[in-house]
């Protein structure tokens, strides 16, 4: 009954992520001239299944908004799946949690991977849209170096940007060419790089809207103003790698401390799983729990605060 269980879920979460994944786009390497004309094949029942699932769970959603992990959020991370495909993956990763956990380790194991689904993707998401902007941070040096470069050939700005757009590495170029994009639909250059600079949280990207407004308003070489920006960016890249390696033995710390006890209830779970049932069937095991709880995210807080340096 276990091996039957086990198959089954895996079975059902490996074939729809398989679906969504294959129906999602794909950038070719080949070029243009040496393709072969598209050939359409007939959907498979399963990828039929799927997207019917998903215009269903996209169709309550449209009805019923939901804020969590909504659109932009994703856009924000890069995450190329829409929300209904997204609720889709969080619904089978949890009952196959549910499934597993149950027939492997214990019924409340199995409950609590179920409730933990979503937590795992807010987490993933999180993760995905914090590496993203890193990386747009980490670019802004070689961005500004494009928009001089395009500046001093007799370029605008905007087509400045566009060729950076062009050139510049992911994430910076499809931030790039959103700008291009909502300034060809009318709006004003400086609000789509405001809400750049908000959406992916760069105080510095935010500084070199402020420097093309200012030379818009009063005139003057802008591609000189951008490299005094870019050489003060710069200097502050430099200071944040310093206090970033400075703080990386206490983060590293933190991250084991929180999750050692964690580590440690698991391992016993799976070893010895009768040696903490009393912790999940007995009112003391439930008190216990909570103090637990409420010791570990007073000690995350804390700890978080220790390592959290402002600059």
């Amino acid at each position: 009954m276990t091996a039957l269980l086990l198959a089954g879920s895996a079975l059902i979460v490996g074939a729809v992520v398989l679906a969504i994944v294959a129906a999602q786009p794909r950038q070719s390497s080949v070029p243009l001239d040496r393709r072969r004309p598209a050939v359409s094949l007939p959907d498979s029942q399963l990828s039929r299944f799927a997207g019917a699932a998903g215009r269903a769970v996209d169709a309550y959603l449209r009805r019923n908004p939901k804020r969590f992990l909504d659109q932009t959020v994703l856009e924000t991370a890069g995450v190329r799946l829409s929300q209904a495909e997204l609720y889709l993956l969080i619904l089978l990763a949890g009952i196959s949690g549910l499934l597993i956990g149950w027939a492997l380790l214990a019924p409340i194991a199995g409950v609590l991977f179920l409730l933990l689904s979503p937590v795992g993707a807010y987490q993933a998401v999180s993760f995905r849209t914090a590496r993203r902007r890193r990386r747009f941070d980490a670019q802004l040096g070689d961005t500004l170096q494009l928009l001089t470069g395009g500046l001093r050939a007799g370029h605008s700005i905007l087509r400045a940007i566009d060729a950076a757009a062009t050139e510049a590495d992911s994430p910076t170029s499809e931030e790039m060419r959103r700008i291009v994009a909502e300034t060809g639909l009318g709006k004003d250059l400086l609000a789509s790089l405001v809400d750049t600079a908000h959406r992916m949280q760069s105080e510095d990207f935010e500084w070199i809207a402020q420097a093309i407004q200012i030379n818009r308003e009063v005139g003057g070489d802008l591609a000189e103003v951008l490299d005094q920006v870019g050489h003060t960016i710069r200097e502050r890249a430099e200071i944040k790698g310093q206090i970033k390696s400075l703080a990386a033995e206490g983060k590293f710390s933190a991250y084991i401390l929180g999750a050692l006890p964690l580590g440690i209830a698991l391992i016993l779970t799976v070893i010895s799983p009768g040696y903490i049932n009393a912790l999940f069937t007995e009112p003391l095991g439930w008190a216990m729990l909570g103090v637990a709880a409420v010791m570990m995210a007073i000690g995350g807080l804390w700890l978080r605060k220790i390592i959290d340096l402002k600059f």
